[in-house]
């Protein structure tokens, strides 16, 4: 029997786990979600070889990938090894030129290398990397999402972000960002579909507004 649903691979933010999509529910007659991980890179990985490892686990031909944040930069890279038929990147960037000036700034000073990473367990200081929010109220909410605390994969991942160098997105490109993120400053961001009032943690607060949307996005 021909499998005629879509198939969406959903991928967190920078150090986030799958979790942060818990709210995410679309039409089960018409969509299959199948929710990706983080792993800790090999040595001196490329993003674009990152992506390439990861396209491994995806088992369907022309997917819509959904990517949060980094996971947005994530899979506009895997666009370019696995021909999905729409990529969706939500509070993120498509191109280098959207990335905040403290990002660009730290790619010539090198100053993100200065960062203490060493104190990724510390759940309120990696919330601020990863959100850019202060937790002190949230902070139990935070414990689960934030779970990927590998040193050496946070090094690597500020790496990627501020050194990133893409100039066109992909085709068939759809960019979800919120009013007011704090990561990546909307007043950078050309191209998108605006949420009102929208942080860089909407995918959580405001799965409602995805649940709706989504969709019609998906398929149109």
């Amino acid at each position: 029997m021909p499998d005629n649903k879509k198939h969406i691979y959903l991928m967190p933010g920078m150090a986030a786990n799958p979790s942060i999509f818990d709210g995410i529910a679309l039409p089960q007659d018409q969509f299959v979600t199948h929710k990706l991980h983080w792993f800790v890179p090999d040595k001196g990985m490329s993003l674009s070889a990152y992506a390439e490892k990861m396209c491994k686990k995806i088992h369907h031909s022309n997917p819509v990938l959904l990517g949060v944040s980094f996971g947005g930069l994530l899979v506009q890279e895997m666009a370019k090894f696995c021909q999905p038929s729409r990529t969706i990147i939500v509070s993120s960037v498509k191109n280098h030129s959207e990335l905040p000036k403290r990002m660009i700034f730290a790619k010539y000073t090198k100053a993100h290398k200065l960062l203490p990473t060493g104190l990724v367990t510390n759940v309120e200081l990696l919330a601020k990397y990863a959100f850019g929010e202060t937790v002190t109220k949230r902070l139990e909410l935070y414990e689960k999402y934030l779970s990927v605390r590998d040193k050496r994969y946070i090094d690597w991942s500020l790496d990627q972000i501020v050194n990133w160098k893409q100039d066109e997105p992909p085709t068939n490109l759809v960019h979800i960002h919120g009013e007011k993120d704090a990561v990546f400053p909307i007043g950078n961001i050309k191209e998108c579909i605006t949420v009102k009032n929208g942080t860089h943690t909407m995918i959580i607060h405001r799965a409602k507004w995805f649940n709706e949307r989504l969709p019609a996005i998906i398929l149109e």
